[in-house]
């Protein structure tokens, strides 16, 4: 690696990382607050579930199909709008945080109904038949039968962010894929790019050894 190199690393390297820990914080915590109920919601709403409601579980489904049919380059750019009215911008990590939210939301609330399909029936209809509540059955035996599943799922989220962070530099989105487009691509920088991907790697081998660790606590404590 050049001295060039060196000065580019050394100058934006911090900056691009401080972006895409913004971008990644905002979506995720999105994810979590928003992503985490939808799930729970198109579960609980299809047929044969706790709280039944074909309207509420189609309206849920649909919306959650439509966000992750659509590549995520053309959700960036529909919902740049968006952004901008949000934000006050187009570009920048927080402007792409609304994309990247709304991309981690929908992608989690599938990850959640599915961890909450895998909890063993029969568990749920023992809590049931002792006449427990429907808030009940969940906070007491749904949410933590599914517990590691959606530790998993988020894990999963969180890794895929790392990936369309990246796209949104295209954009001018900001983050580590930007520096790696900017100056990989355009200038030709080719031991910026690979220290960059390095980079990623790292973050994403990270938040993967996290996730699965404290799913295998989760369920060793069960």
């Amino acid at each position: 690696m050049g001295d060039v190199d060196l000065a580019v690393l050394s100058s934006d390297l911090g900056r691009a990382l401080w972006e895409t820990f913004q971008m990644s914080a905002l979506s995720l915590l999105s994810a979590l607050v928003l992503g985490l109920p939808l799930g729970f919601l198109v579960h609980l709403t299809r047929g044969g579930a706790l709280l039944r409601n074909r309207v509420l579980h189609a309206l849920g489904g649909v919306a959650v199909n439509f966000v992750r049919s659509l590549p995520y380059v053309i959700l960036l750019i529909l919902t740049l709008p968006l952004s901008t009215l949000l934000t006050g911008h187009t570009t920048g990590p927080i402007s792409a945080s609304v994309s990247l939210s709304i991309a981690c939301i929908a992608f989690y609330a599938r990850l959640v109904d599915l961890s909450l399909s895998e909890v063993d029936k029969g568990v749920l209809e023992a809590a049931r038949s002792t006449g427990a509540s429907h808030w009940l059955v969940v906070r007491e035996v749904l949410l933590p039968e599914a517990l590691p599943g959606l530790v998993r799922g988020f894990t999963v989220t969180a890794v895929s962010l790392v990936g369309y962070s990246a796209m949104a530099g295209v954009v001018g989105g900001g983050g580590v894929g930007f520096l790696a487009i900017n100056y990989g691509y355009y200038r030709y920088e080719t031991g910026v790019m690979l220290a960059t991907v390095a980079v990623l790697v790292v973050i994403v081998q990270g938040i993967q050894t996290l996730g699965d660790r404290g799913a295998e606590r989760i369920d060793k404590s069960r």
